[in-house]
């Protein structure tokens, strides 16, 4: 049976049709794709909690809620930690990093130290965004593109923070946790100068 020329335009339209409509689901599939990710970005901290974050005492935990050992992060590694029964503190979060004693200096607090790890507010102090992301060892704010390093105090290295990330006084625990032994040194996020 000969199909007439009618029906070839006719399925060439439908095929074109349905490629469009295909197109156009990928397209909104890929933007949500990244609007997801993208909103993370952009969550500014909001304190809700009234009180220090942190103090003597308090456990440093892992998402799950569970305590940090000292043997948690090879040397160069980092991590996001919260503190312990303070679950929905916003501007918990906390870049937990470790390196070599050796590789630290000043503005570093060495007393703040412990067994290689140094920990820092997670939170920008140029518009509040967490900082997420690391370009060969310098971490990085993923918003605005400020940097800091964490070997020299988690000082700003780029973009346009006006100050470091504040850092946490930690210990190790007798039983080989990592602890505060205070709250952070300076004010968390923006303001605060």
């Amino acid at each position: 049976m000969s199909e007439r020329p009618d029906d070839l335009v006719l399925g060439r339209w439908q095929r074109r049709d349905v490629a469009k409509a295909a197109i156009g689901v990928g397209g909104l599939s890929a933007a949500a794709g990244l609007a997801v990710p993208l909103s993370g970005l952009t969550n500014v901290a909001t304190r809700e909690f009234t009180g220090p974050v942190y103090e003597e005492g308090i456990y440093l935990v892992d998402e799950n809620g569970d305590r940090v050992t000292e043997d948690a992060l090879e040397f160069g590694d980092r991590t996001t930690v919260f503190p312990e029964g303070h679950p929905d503190v916003a501007d918990a979060p906390t870049l937990l990093v470790r390196y070599e004693e050796g590789d630290y200096a000043e503005p570093t607090n060495l007393a703040f130290t412990a067994g290689g790890y140094a920990a820092y507010s997670k939170v920008c102090t140029h518009a509040g965004c967490m900082v997420s992301e690391r370009e060969n060892g310098t971490l990085v704010c993923p918003c605005h593109f400020a940097k800091y390093d964490p070997t020299r105090g988690a000082e700003v290295t780029g973009g346009p923070a006006p100050r470091a990330l504040p850092q946490l006084p930690i210990t190790l625990s007798s039983d080989g946790y990592l602890m505060a032994t205070g709250n952070f040194e300076g004010p968390i996020g923006p303001g605060g100068e």
